[in-house]
Order: structure tokens, then C-alpha cells, then sequence
């Protein structure tokens, strides 16, 4: 099944934001497009600032004038749902209720011809039961776009429980026709990067609801250590807390209330405080005129060690040792099964994250996970009330003098990036078991639709096979509800790569 012939028209019902970017996109492919909205006159605005739009495009020279003007005579209102009978496409971007798409769809079945796909842009509803109030579901297809459609690379492709195979392709390959980067996906509650983004916001309002980092330190953390392009709370302000809280509530309640997506009871406070972020002026941030943004936490500067004991190699962070050594900071190896701690002079200890906390152990102090250690400019440690000042001198005069800024954040299991990169790693390996989607268009999904540095598998392969599943397992045995608990598909993962190396 091939994409669509660029002489069958495209209809684009809804003309907002998101209508008038999937129009923009069709249309710049070549497309005859259909513009319909059920507010009079809207869909003319509509057209007239996709005009304008192009007028840019070619003021920029990513658009010749002719091409404007072949696409400008392609752009038809319509002011009748029976105008658009000749389309072979019909992308709904309405509100997001269930009960005003399904009534759409019906209208349009009416309408169209039998061969018509017909299909819905969608974030939160079930793409099955929006479908199942047509007669022939077959040919219903969700084409999830993001915001904005003609910058945003990706597109979801969602397959209802009765979505005909055929149906998939074709709308798969006609958003491959469009310059899009497809993926295909199943009928499950967020899709893909809906499902499987909730723990970079959840995890990030858990550490600030325990009062271990306020939002400026945990958003730096995860930039500047965890290689995240926004942290959570300045991405929420963006998109809107209203929006953000939504879309988490839909999928928690979509999955039967499943406790890994419980919604932040901080987060539906802002919201109600009527702080949606941006738009708004006050978010978790004070985004008015003139206001002051804060600051991370960073600690002041400390004398680094003159030596450390390296326990093992250290796992995930190996390549700290080689740092250490360069910044002309002694390191004394001693061979230990399963070791991978720093022993500091003093006798304290420095290590990674692993979902335990300071206060179980003598003397202890946690760093974060970070995408790239050498890359990244900032560093987290934790410790307890009881640990050492020399111990937290020590760890964070040697952070320093490897060139990175330090937060000292509170006793938290798993730290900041440690529990969100093993949570997401968690939900893809349980969406690829329950045939969500592949590995490979996961990746895709997270690295394209909301800009992650990697995709979760690959994180997985970089951190070592068992690693997500360790980490999940210790901070299960410290908050037993069930929200860490690793997934089965991620036992299996990790036990048969223990399997494997034992018979090596």
C-alpha cells in the first residue's frame, strides 16, 4: 500500500493551531487541501494565515514564490461538510471530546467516499472508540501530529483495535510523503510518547514534594547532567500546567488508576492556583515582566582529595576514573566483586545512584547518573543528616575540580536523573511487550517528539542490561506501592542477560 497520490485532495477539519499546521503540511507536499471548520468564516481565517505563513517561508528562502503560489491556489475553504466528498484524506483536529469527534465522523461518513481514510489527530482519546462509532471502522486511523505540525518531525500512526492493516500503511507512508518521520503505534492510553514521557515530569514533582530540590536545581540537574534539552518543570510552564496535568490524568485514568502514573498533587495545586505557566504569567516559575529567574542550588568551592580508592569500576560512571586521574587526583584501585564506590580520605564513600539512600549506610554520599560525564557541567550529590561535612567536602570539592558545578540535594532514593531514566527505560520495555510499538520506534518517538538525548533502549544498551531493573528493584524495597515496581518485560530483560553472562 502506497501513500497517497498528490492529486487526491486532503480535508482538514478544525482550524486551530494544530488544523492549520497539518493543513500547512499537506498543502507544501502538494496536496489540494480542504479547510473546513464549524465556526463560520473561521476556516477563511484559517486560510489566510497559512498564506501568510507561506509568505515567511519565502521570505526566508525555504519556499520559492512560485511553489507559494501553486500551494495558495490548492487552499480551498469550505464552508459545507459535503464539499469536502472528493477528498481521499480527512484529518480531524476538533476538541478533545470524545462525544463532538465521534458525532464528526459520523457526519463525515455521510459524506465521503468508501475508500476515504479517515482520521483523527488525537493526543489523549482512544483512537478505538472514536472510531467505533463509524460503520466501517476499518479505514479509521489515528495521524498524531505535534505542536507545531511543520516543524515537529514526528507522527504517531495509531491503529485502532479495528483499523484495517491496509489503512496503517497508507497513512503511514503518506506522512512519510509528507517529510515526516512515522512511527507505528497500537491503541494504548498516551500512545507512545505520551505513555512513556510521564516519569520525566513525575519523577521530577516526587523529588520536589519531598523537599530535596527546589524546581530550578532539579531542571538544572536534568540539562546539565541527564543531557535533557528542558527540565521538567520549565517544559510544563511551557506547554501549560493545565495541558501537562491533563494529558497525565487521561493516562492515569485510561489505565485504571495504575499507581505508576499517579498525577502530582503539587501540579493540580498550581493548576487550581489558576499558575498554568507561560500564558499565564506564574507557572512554577515567575515568568512576568521583570521578574528574576532563580537560581540552582550550587555549592561553594571545596579543596578536592588528594587521592580516592576506586572500589570495582565504577559501572555507568567508568569514565570518571580516567577524570579523576587527569585532574592530577591519585586514584588507588583495589579489585572488588560488584564494587563500584569511591572511598574517600577521610573513610567516606562516594556512589552512584542505585535507588538506596545515605541514611542506611555509614558515612555515604550519592552522585547522580549524567548522560555524559565528561560532558556535563553539573553534578548532584545527596547525603543524610548524619553524614560526614568532611565526607560532603571531599565529594564535592572532587566534582569541582573535574570542572563540573555541584547541587547537594536531599536523601532521595534514585536522585534525579537515576529514577527517571530508569522509569522510562521501564515503561518501553514493558510497551514493546504488551506490542505497543518496536524498539527502534520508540527511540524514535522519544528522541523526535519531545527531544530526548536518547532513546530509552538506547539508554538501556548504554547503561548496561541490568541496570534500570536494579535501580527500580531498590526503590520498590524503600516505597513499596507499586509505582517502581520494575515491569515484567524488564525482569525478563535483565535476567536473561544474566543468564547469558554466567554461561560465558
Amino acid at each position: 500500500m502506497t501513500a497517497l497520490d498528490l492529486s487526491s485532495p486532503v480535508a482538514v477539519v478544525g482550524t486551530g493551531t494544530m488544523g492549520q499546521g497539518i493543513a500547512q503540511v499537506a498543502l507544501v507536499a502538494g496536496h489540494p487541501v480542504r479547510l473546513y471548520d464549524a465556526v463560520p468564516d473561521r476556516a477563511r481565517e484559517a486560510a489566510a494565515a497559512i498564506g501568510a505563513r507561506l509568505d515567511r517561508l519565502v521570505e526566508k528562502g525555504r519556499l520559492t514564490a512560485a511553489d507559494r503560489d501553486a500551494a495558495r491556489a490548492r487552499l480551498r475553504p469550505a464552508d459545507d461538510l459535503a464539499e469536502l466528498a472528493d477528498c481521499a484524506l480527512v484529518v480531524e483536529a476538533v476538541l478533545e471530546r470524545l462525544d463532538v469527534k465521534q458525532e464528526l465522523f459520523r457526519a463525515l461518513e455521510e459524506v465521503v467516499s468508501p475508500d476515504c481514510l479517515l482520521a483523527t489527530n488525537t493526543s489523549s482519546l482512544s483512537v478505538t472508540a472514536i472510531g467505533g462509532a463509524l460503520s466501517h471502522p476499518g479505514r479509521f486511523v489515528g495521524l498524531h501530529f505535534f505542536n507545531p505540525a511543520p516543524l515537529l518531525p514526528l507522527v504517531e500512526v495509531v491503529s485502532g483495535f479495528a483499523t484495517d492493516v491496509t489503512s496503517a500503511t497508507r497513512a503511514y507512508e503518506t506522512a512519510r510523503a509528507w517529510g515526516k518521520t512515522p512511527v507505528a503505534c497500537a491503541d494504548t492510553p498516551g500512545f507512545i510518547v505520551n505513555r512513556i514521557a510521564r516519569p520525566f515530569y513525575a519523577e521530577a514533582f516526587a523529588v520536589y514534594e519531598a523537599q530535596a530540590a527546589d524546581p530550578a536545581t532539579v531542571d538544572a540537574v536534568l540539562r546539565e547532567s541527564g543531557g535533557f534539552r528542558m527540565g521538567a518543570f520549565e517544559l510544563t510552564d511551557l506547554i501549560g500546567q493545565d495541558v501537562n496535568e491533563s494529558v497525565t490524568h487521561s493516562v492515569w485514568q485510561s489505565f485504571f488508576q495504575d499507581v505508576r502514573f499517579t498525577p502530582s498533587l503539587a501540579q493540580r495545586r498550581l493548576v487550581e492556583s489558576g499558575r498554568l505557566g507561560r500564558k499565564t504569567g506564574r507557572g512554577w516559575y515567575d515568568h512576568r515582566d521583570g521578574a528574576e529567574r532563580p537560581e540552582p542550588h550550587t555549592a561553594e568551592e571545596r579543596q578536592p582529595p588528594a587521592y580516592v580508592v576506586a572500589e570495582g569500576d565504577l559501572g555507568p560512571a567508568c569514565e570518571l576514573l580516567a577524570m579523576i586521574r587527569e585532574a592530577g587526583i591519585e586514584v588507588r584501585e583495589e579489585d572488588e566483586d560488584n564494587g563500584t564506590r569511591l572511598v574517600l580520605p577521610g573513610g567516606g564513600q562516594l556512589a552512584l545512584a542505585d535507588g538506596q539512600t545515605s541514611v542506611e549506610f555509614r558515612d555515604v554520599v550519592y552522585f547522580d547518573l549524567a548522560l555524559d560525564y565528561r560532558g556535563a557541567t553539573r553534578i548532584a550529590l545527596s547525603a543524610c543528616q548524619d553524614t560526614g561535612a568532611r565526607t560532603v567536602s571531599e565529594a564535592t570539592g572532587l566534582f569541582q575540580a573535574l570542572g563540573k558545578d555541584v547541587s547537594l540535594i536531599g536523601d532521595v532514593p534514585g536522585m534525579i536523573v537515576a529514577r527517571t531514566v530508569a522509569r522510562i527505560i521501564d515503561l518501553a520495555y514493558d510497551a514493546v511487550a504488551k506490542g505497543v510499538a518496536t524498539e527502534e520506534d520508540i527511540d524514535t518517538a522519544m528522541r523526535l517528539g519531545v527531544n530526548y538525548p536518547l532513546g530509552p533502549f538506547e539508554w538501556s544498551r548504554r547503561l548496561g542490561r541490568t541496570w534500570a531493573c536494579s535501580v527500580l528493584d531498590d526503590l520498590h524495597q524503600r516505597d513499596p506501592s507499586g509505582r517502581y515496581a520494575p515491569s515484567l518485560a524488564l525482569y525478563r530483560h535483565s535476567f536473561a542477560g544474566e543468564k547469558r553472562e554466567g554461561a560465558s
